[in-house]
């Protein structure tokens, strides 16, 4: 797997020179809602565990930590400069501020599970902590779920990369996170978005009939 700006080659290197920094950094970047490729530094942190070059315990460590972090500083970003940050964008591309607000209500009353489950979706991951913040989600309820996120999603990509590591390329092992993610986001917009075309839908109906 290959981004714009860094290859896998080079994450790898990174992940090498720097090690327990360059996972903690990789992730915290990530989580402040800039696109960096923290999941496959992750990755590559758990695969130099499991060739004994770095320590497991550590590199999960400082994954669980890196996410807390980003994510806490990007719950505030969002807090305080979301909103405005949000309704600029949307005039870009003419979504009334009303319509921003709905979203933002129905946001709010998934938020927990957004924060959580988010974690283990490379888009999501980049923007709930920040969307968190703009719904205004009570700041005591987003650390529960941020933690136990990271946790969760550290504890699954380290372990991960660093059995599967032993007897898969790591290329491949990237590779097969990034489809499972990308199928995963799909099933995710398919759950939010066919309900609310059924019930846009359902509404039409409502109106021809009248």
């Amino acid at each position: 797997m290959s981004f714009d700006f860094v290859s896998l080659e080079n994450v790898q290197e990174i992940a090498h020179q720097y090690g327990y920094w360059a996972v903690f950094l990789g992730i915290l970047i990530e989580n402040l809602g800039i696109p960096l490729p923290g999941e496959t530094i992750t990755l590559a942190g758990g695969f130099l565990a499991g060739s004994k070059e770095l320590n497991y315990w550590f590199v999960l460590g400082s994954a669980i930590a890196g996410a807390v972090v980003g994510g806490t500083c990007g719950y505030w970003i969002g807090r305080y400069g979301g909103w405005p940050l949000l309704v600029s964008v949307g005039r870009i591309f003419r979504i009334r501020e009303e319509k921003l607000a709905e979203f933002k209500n129905q946001f709010s009353e998934n938020a927990g599970k957004t924060v959580f489950l988010g974690r283990f979706l490379a888009l999501l991951r980049i923007v709930a902590s920040p969307l968190a913040g703009v719904a205004e989600m009570p700041f005591l309820k987003f650390m529960m779920y941020n933690i136990a996120g990271a946790t969760a999603w550290a504890s699954v990509m380290v372990t991960l990369s660093f059995f599967a590591g032993r007897i898969i390329p790591l290329e491949k092992l990237v590779l097969w996170v990034a489809q499972f993610g990308i199928v995963a986001l799909l099933a995710v917009i398919a759950w939010i978005v066919v309900p609310l075309w059924l019930e846009a839908r359902e509404a039409k109906r409502e109106i021809e009939k009248s």
